[in-house]
C-alpha cells in the first residue's frame, strides 16, 4: 500500500543551453549584495565567472565572494563563508558549480543569521534553523547530487573524522537552478563518472526500502535504465549532449524527493561512504561505489524478492527457470559489471582507506533504520573489511 504522504517542491528549473539568459530576471526578485560562491577555477577557465560577473554587474549586485569550495567542504570552510557573509551583508546567494558548492551555500544560507555554531547546531545536535534564511540560487556545472532542487548540505568536519548531511525543508531549497548540461561537458572523467554512480545510488538508497509495488518503484526503475543507457554513451563520448542531457535531468529527479514518496528509504551505503571519505578525503561518488556492492550482498536476503525485481525490471535478467536467489546474485553482478565498465574504485582500499581507520570508521558511520537490515557495529565492520 501506497503510505500517506506530502509532496511539494519550491525549486524552479531552467534546463538547456540558453537557461543562464534567464538568471538575470530571476537576480531582480532578490536583495542587492550578492555572495559568489564558486570551486576551484574551472568556471574561470570555461569563462562561466565572466559571463556571471557580468549579469551581477548589469543588474548592479554588490559581489562579495567564497571561492574554493573543495569537494568535501568542511566545516572551517562553513565559518569562512558565514563571516564573509556577515561583513557584506549578503541578502543573497549565488553557488555557481556542483553539488559540493550547492550544499555548501545552503549551508551558509541557515548559518548566517545564526547565534550558534553551525556545526554543533545542523551537524550534531541536528537541530533545524531558527533564523533568518539567506535564499539561495545555483549554476550547476556537474551532475550527480540532486543538491540543485533538495535542501541537502553535506559538510565534513576532518578534526572529529565527521561527514554529516542534513536535509533540510522547503525553505532551504534552491529557490531556482539553471541546468546547462554544457557546463557538465569540461569535467575530467574521472567526476563525472563518480557523479553518474552518486545517481544510481540515491535511486538504489529509495528503492531498496519497502515491500510495495507502488509508483515510486517503477518511476525508479524507469530513472535507472535511463541512467545506465546514457552513462554507456557519454564514457565512449563524454561531448555527447543528449547523453549528457539525460545523465543531468535524472540526477535531478533522483534527489529530489519525488521517488522517496511512499517508501522508507534506506541510506545506509551512504552513511558507509560518508564515514569511508570522511577519514580518506575521497571523492563522494567513489566512496559509495566501493561499499555498494558488500552492503548489497549483505542485506539481499532479507529483501530478497526486491532484489529479484531489481534484476528483471533493471537489467532484463530472464526469471524463466531461476530462483529469486539466484536472480537477486545475478542482478548484483550485472551491476558490478556496469560499475567496472564506466571505471568506477570498487575498494576503499584504492581511496586510501588503510585496515588501521576500520574501527574509526564503523564508529564514524551513522545507523539508519529505513532499510531491509539494522546493521549493528559488528555488521557495520564486516561490510568495510569486505570493501577492502
Amino acid at each position: 500500500m501506497l503510505g500517506n504522504f506530502s509532496y511539494h517542491n519550491p525549486t524552479k528549473l531552467y534546463f538547456g543551453e540558453d537557461s543562464l539568459g534567464y538568471l538575470k530576471q530571476e537576480l531582480a526578485n532578490y536583495g542587492k549584495n550578492v555572495l559568489l560562491v564558486y570551486g576551484g577555477g574551472s568556471i574561470k577557465k570555461s569563462g562561466l565567472y565572466d559571463e556571471i560577473m557580468g549579469i551581477l554587474q548589469e543588474c548592479g549586485k554588490n559581489v562579495a565572494q567564497v571561492a574554493g569550495v573543495m569537494p568535501n567542504p568542511t566545516a572551517e570552510k562553513l565559518r569562512e563563508g558565514v563571516k564573509i557573509a556577515r561583513e557584506n551583508n549578503s541578502d543573497f546567494i549565488l553557488a555557481v558549480g556542483g553539488g559540493s558548492v550547492c550544499d555548501y551555500s545552503k549551508a551558509v544560507s541557515v548559518s548566517v543569521h545564526c547565534n550558534d555554531d553551525p556545526w554543533d547546531k545542523y551537524y550534531i545536535r541536528y537541530e533545524e534553523p531558527d533564523c533568518d534564511i539567506v535564499p539561495v540560487g545555483c549554476v550547476l556545472t556537474m551532475a550527480g547530487t540532486g543538491s540543485e532542487m533538495n535542501g541537502g548540505a553535506v559538510i565534513t568536519n576532518h578534526e572529529q573524522h565527521l561527514k554529516i548531511g542534513h536535509v533540510f525543508g522547503d525553505d532551504v531549497m534552491p529557490k531556482f537552478s539553471i541546468l546547462n548540461p554544457r557546463y557538465t561537458m569540461t569535467l575530467p572523467v574521472y567526476q563525472m563518472v563518480a557523479g553518474i554512480y552518486d545517481i544510481m545510488n540515491h535511486i538504489c538508497e529509495q528503492y531498496f526500502s519497502g515491500e510495495d509495488d507502488n509508483t515510486s518503484d517503477y518511476i525508479s526503475e524507469g530513472l535507472m535504465k535511463g541512467l545506465i543507457h546514457a552513462s554507456r554513451i557519454a564514457v565512449k563520448d563524454p561531448q555527447d549532449y543528449e547523453a549528457r542531457s539525460n545523465i543531468m535531468w535524472t540526477a535531478t529527479w533522483a534527489l529530489n524527493t519525488l521517488v522517496s514518496r511512499g517508501k522508507s528509504t534506506d541510506w545506509m551505503v551512504h552513511m558507509l561512504g560518508q564515514a569511508v571519505g570522511a577519514y580518506t578525503d575521497a571523492t563522494h561518488g567513489m566512496t559509495l561505489a566501493a561499499v555498494s556492492l558488500p552492503y548489497y550482498r549483505y542485506i539481499m536476503p532479507y529483501g530478497l524478492k526486491k532484489f529479484a525485481r531489481f534484476a528483471t525490471q533493471v537489467w532484463d535478467i530472464p526469471a524463466q527457470g531461476k530462483t529469486d536467489e539466484q536472480l537477486a546474485e545475478q542482478g548484483l553482478s550485472a551491476m558490478e559489471s556496469w560499475m567496472k565498465e564506466l571505471g568506477l574504485v570498487m575498494k576503499i582500499s584504492e581511496l586510501g582507506a588503510v585496515e588501521e581507520m576500520i574501527d574509526g570508521i564503523a564508529d564514524a558511520t551513522i545507523i539508519l533504520k529505513g532499510g531491509y537490515k539494522v546493521l549493528d557495529r559488528d555488521e557495520v565492520v564486516k561490510i568495510l573489511k569486505a570493501s577492502m
